[in-house]
């Protein structure tokens, strides 16, 4: 049986490196211990999971928590997960805001990891479940798609810098067309990948109530999902919005506004990126959106102001048809603005 907040009696903090992680412990009223470095491999984990057994305290009362950094903790925290700890992932900027709270510090990974620990204590944040294969499915096909669009980009790139020399040697140009194709050819049997998995897959449903708006294509809908965990992991609309970074920021200076509203650089910039990249369609194909930024614009709004509001709009759109279970509704759509 899982332990609540109040049964804990260990409370752990883990810095994680792509080559390491540093760990401290604390028993219930203790201080933290003297952080300890593991390293990033099957014994790593091993030698950690010996370590905190030696507390004699047993896992499901014992709290671990790890920050949501790059992709370095992720099979350390399903390690632990399978073994019976109450793990729970974090995201950096509220152990950083907790931080500012305490006396200056130096910043290194044991001092790190104890102030996760003391985050443990205080905070006693809620336990993290592994998402379900499905996300993994998806998560990695986008991601090796980026990384082929980009090395297309680079290799067309080369090749026309090296089509504006006097001289261009043929072999070279070939071998760069020839990345294009090769990178077009997997772009393809990807695509086709991700349009299985979410027809298929577990999240299916949501993924064809996605496409129900404008808008919102293949790949938009794919990190729409991965992105909040098929819209598991907002708790409304708004933080939705907030963790995608598509809420407009005011510029404040005493009691008077004086700067534009603009687009913060918080939230996850991909789904960020994915969300503005279907704007640019769904303002001309969608009669909801395309109303409102012309609205926007008609009223003086900048376009970058103007679309980041259509991002947004286009966000609660996709959190209302997945969370209601209902196709989109253009009509209703237009009444609710």
């Amino acid at each position: 049986m899982n332990a609540s907040a109040s049964d804990y009696c260990l409370f752990v903090g883990v810095d994680i490196a792509a080559a390491s992680f540093a760990a401290t412990w604390s028993p219930a009223g203790s201080p933290p211990q003297r952080a300890r470095t593991f390293p990033q491999t099957p014994e790593g984990f091993a030698a950690f999971q010996a370590a905190l057994a030696s507390t004699a305290v047993p896992p499901a009362q014992t709290l671990i928590v790890l920050e949501a950094t790059g992709s370095y903790w992720i099979t350390l925290a399903v390690t632990l997960h399978q073994a019976g700890y109450a793990v729970s992932v974090v995201n950096p900027a509220h152990v950083h805001a907790f931080g500012r709270s305490l006396p200056r510090r130096a910043k290194t990974d044991a001092l790190d990891a104890q102030l996760l620990t003391l985050f443990a204590v205080e905070r006693q944040p809620s336990r993290w479940t592994p998402p379900e294969q499905v996300y993994h499915e998806l998560r990695q096909r986008l991601l090796v798609r980026d990384g082929l669009l980009t090395m297309r980009q680079q290799a067309r790139n080369q090749g026309h810098a090296l089509e504006q020399w006097p001289v261009t040697i043929p072999a070279a140009l070939a071998a760069l067309d020839t990345v294009v194709r090769e990178c077009e050819r997997q772009l393809e049997t990807l695509e086709t990948e991700i349009a299985t998995v979410l027809q298929e897959g577990a999240w299916a449903e949501s993924a064809a109530l996605l496409g129900s708006i404008k808008g919102i294509g293949l790949i938009t809908s794919a990190w729409l999902l991965v992105g909040t965990l098929n819209f598991t992991a907002c708790v409304s609309a708004e933080a939705a919005a907030a963790y995608a970074g598509v809420v407009p920021l005011a510029r404040e200076s005493g009691t008077s506004v004086r700067g534009r509203r603009q687009i913060g650089h918080a939230g996850n910039a991909r789904l960020r990126t994915a969300l503005y990249m279907a704007t640019l369609s769904a303002a001309r194909h969608n009669p909801v959106i395309r109303g409102q930024y012309e609205r926007l614009r008609a009223a003086g709004k900048p376009t970058k102001v103007a679309r980041c509001a259509c991002a947004h709009k286009l966000l609660r759109l996709a959190y209302a048809v997945v969370t209601k279970g209902q196709a989109f509704d253009p009509h209703y759509g237009r009444q609710s603005g």
